[in-house]
């Protein structure tokens, strides 16, 4: 099987069934939930996901805008304007055979004509060490999106003050991207690279801890504190607003704190294809 068609296959199965530690999130959810609203809307959340599974039909209506992390090992020499041209193929090819809806415009502000096939996607470049490469897809929906946010706070405010700005930014969004979420935090950089960093923790498998014991702590303090909220599943209030928080981070400037809060619903779809070095594409 070639490059083009492991990522076609990926992007067409994601579009219909979740990875297996977010769908068991959900399950467990559903099980455990008190509030009667809530856990109806959890009970349909899963009958949506067993019919999607058995069937060609994408999870959700808004099947996403295609982002996509592409780690290129150094020692790869990998082509990487023939990579993007795969991947670019790929995208256009699983739109079509997965019956992704066409949500994608040309032009943001004034003409805003549909380009029929989802594309182009967004797509995020990296080096990194040794010679494989990762291909990362996150099929990113704009019910979600829209909540998502960055703040600039003071390096002062320290943990409250990331903790302040996440529980605003939910607050915030309240029942409209589709609760019960996961939450990517970026933390660091500039204001772009804060955003960038909380697409990036939108990958990580749910519900993982970050390697420093501290961010680890972070990750399930910001939890447990969003689900505080009540905001609930479907926004109808509940136990569970949120089913993980997954923090990625970088250095910064002294005198600031960036911190970018994304946003995805319970429909996580991802996909990854690795690469490994010498592999024919």
């Amino acid at each position: 099987m070639t490059l083009q068609q492991r990522i076609e296959e990926a992007l067409c199965s994601a579009v219909r069934t979740l990875p297996a530690q977010c769908e068991a999130l959900i399950r467990k959810t559903c099980d455990e939930e008190r509030s009667t609203a809530g856990h109806s809307v959890l009970s349909a959340i899963v009958r949506n996901i067993d019919m999607a599974s058995s069937s060609t039909l994408p999870l959700c209506q808004d099947c996403g805008m295609f982002l996509c992390f592409v780690e290129v090992g150094r020692d790869s020499r990998a082509d990487v304007g023939r990579l993007e041209d795969i991947i670019i193929d790929a995208c256009r090819r699983a739109a079509h055979r997965a019956y992704y809806r066409s949500s994608v415009v040309a032009e943001p502000v004034y003409d805003r004509v549909n380009t029929g096939d989802n594309l182009p996607p967004v797509i995020h470049w990296e080096v990194v060490d040794g010679d494989c490469i990762r291909i990362s897809f996150l099929l990113k929906g704009f019910g979600s999106e829209n909540c998502s946010s960055v703040r600039m706070i003071r390096p002062t405010d320290g943990e409250e003050g990331v903790v302040g700005a996440v529980l605003d930014m939910v607050r915030a969004a309240g029942g409209k991207p589709c609760p019960p979420m996961f939450l990517g935090v970026g933390i660091g950089g500039t204001m772009d690279k804060a955003a960038v960093l909380s697409k990036k923790a939108l990958l990580r498998e749910a519900a993982s801890r970050h390697p420093d014991e501290r961010y680890a702590r972070l990750e399930e303090r910001l939890l447990d504190e969003v689900n505080r909220l009540g905001i609930g599943p479907g926004g109808l209030g509940g136990d569970h607003t949120c089913l993980s928080v997954c923090i990625e981070t970088y250095p910064t400037h002294i005198a600031g704190l960036p911190v970018a809060l994304s946003v995805n619903c319970w429909a996580e779809r991802k996909a990854v294809i690795e690469v490994i070095g010498g592999e024919v594409w």
